[in-house]
């Protein structure tokens, strides 16, 4: 398998056999970025494939040979510069991805031999974490409800001997969860906390929260129906956070590392928590409910308020928590939101150096006046529908005290099908969180 760049196809073509060149020319393939073809040996059958990539060369040209290549094993010829070989395998893995819970696929995908100088047990990790993330995200609320989403993480905390908990129902309320409750306590399908813990205890403590919302019907604010169409992935946080959970236990980071995920379903019933309804939060801050529609934000607040009271290292929360990010910088690119410079530079870094990217936006404080309540300490809505995305990220710092180095990732957690990024749920920032994580805590 040769992959070429536009600038180079003129010199690689003379290199090439002459019955290679004549099916090439007879093919039309001149150099231009997206032509591929099949070079048959004397036999007609496939001898070499030949792919031009894009002229600004992206790992995502190995990602979509998955789905362009015939079933077979496919060796790349010569180096992938300036890609990184290994990022370029993780790019073919990737692409091959294919959910097939309900409707098997009988159709076989190519394989890619292990090209020399490949770090495979990097490719493995990374590539086996996506799929589990990306399986959780795409399968129906009706099989991913809160408690199969418990069931996924137990299995990845025995896999890893990890610590598990979780707090079920109403044992909620008796263990200061009030806010997690009040959210699912409307379904028949009851919410809980899921709870794992990772690693010696003396190692930097770094803890991830994911948004484990298993379908959110907006509750009495309800949602019309092309709002509710997707809201399967509205526990893409959580899935996102497992899939970096495993990679860190994987590679056996140097961390103590801790997985909070409020799981629960946004129903509607007579139970259901109500718009203008007051509850008193696990920090002791008293919430109005300006919407029942922003949820998330609702279910994070009583798990960052655990999180924090460990002051650990770093608190990285992952939701889809908002259509305004979406609004703002499209699907593909999370929003990020971090009170400390160095490590939202970090993760910054590692995004650009993965083409995992995510976008800084800021943490305006005169936007806080947005969410004033006259009869409680704070409401879970903005007034206005400016800024929403900058809001809700507010709401949630007021459960982070400054001293603590915190992160919100507002996520899309689905792709809508590009190359290497088949259509389906996506652990958008992952990667580049791991790559962060690895360069701080590197194994002992």
């Amino acid at each position: 398998m040769a992959v070429v760049a536009p600038s180079e196809w003129a010199a690689w073509f003379k290199r090439q056999p002459a019955k290679a060149r004549t099916w090439l020319q007879a093919a039309s393939i001149t150099g231009k970025s997206g032509d591929f073809a099949l070079v048959p040996d004397g036999d007609g059958k496939p001898a070499m494939a030949v792919v031009v990539r894009s002229a600004k060369p992206t790992m995502w040209d190995y990602g979509a040979l998955a789905t362009r290549l015939p079933p077979g094993d496919y060796a790349l010829v010569g180096d992938s510069s300036p890609i990184p070989i290994t990022e370029a395998a993780i790019a073919f893995a990737l692409g091959s991805w294919r959910f097939s819970r309900y409707r098997k696929s009988t159709k076989p995908v190519p394989r890619l031999v292990w090209p020399s100088k490949c770090d495979r047990a990097e490719v493995e990790r990374v590539a086996q974490s996506m799929f589990m993330a990306r399986d959780l995200i795409t399968t129906p609320a009706n099989d991913m409800g809160p408690a199969e989403l418990a069931l996924a993480a137990r299995a990845l905390a025995r896999k890893h001997r990890a610590r598990f908990a979780v707090i079920v129902g109403n044992e909620l309320l008796r263990r200061n969860y009030p806010v997690i409750h009040a959210v699912g306590r409307a379904s028949t399908r009851a919410p809980r906390l899921i709870d794992i813990v990772w690693g010696r205890p003396s190692a930097p403590k770094v803890t991830l929260i994911g948004k484990g919302v298993c379908f959110d019907s907006g509750g009495l604010d309800l949602k019309p129906a092309a709002g509710m169409l997707n809201m399967k992935k509205d526990m893409g946080g959580a899935a996102t956070v497992l899939a970096v959970a495993s990679m860190v236990m994987a590679a056996r980071l140097n961390v103590r590392l801790r997985v909070l995920i409020p799981a629960v379903e946004n129903s509607v019933s007579g139970s259901a928590f109500r718009p203008m309804d007051i509850i008193t939060s696990r920090k002791g801050v008293t919430v109005e409910i300006g919407n029942t529609d922003a949820e998330g934000r609702l279910i994070m607040c009583d798990a960052l308020a655990e999180a924090v009271r460990e002051e650990p290292a770093l608190v990285v929360d992952v939701a889809t928590l908002t259509g305004a990010a979406r609004v703002a910088l499209g699907p593909d690119v999370p929003a990020l939101f971090c009170n400390d410079d160095a490590s939202a530079e970090a993760l910054l870094k590692s995004g650009r150096e993965r083409e995992d990217q995510l976008w800084r936006m800021p943490l305006w404080r005169g936007y806080r006046r947005f969410l004033d309540s006259k009869i409680a300490d704070i409401n879970n809505a903005g007034q206005t529908p400016f800024g929403g995305a900058i809001t809700a990220a507010l709401f949630l710092q007021e459960f982070v005290p400054d001293s603590v180095p915190w992160m919100h990732i507002d996520t899309m957690a689905w792709n809508q099908g590009q190359p290497g990024r088949p259509e389906g749920g996506e652990a958008m920032g992952a990667r580049a969180l791991f790559a962060m994580l690895k360069e701080r805590y590197p194994r002992r």
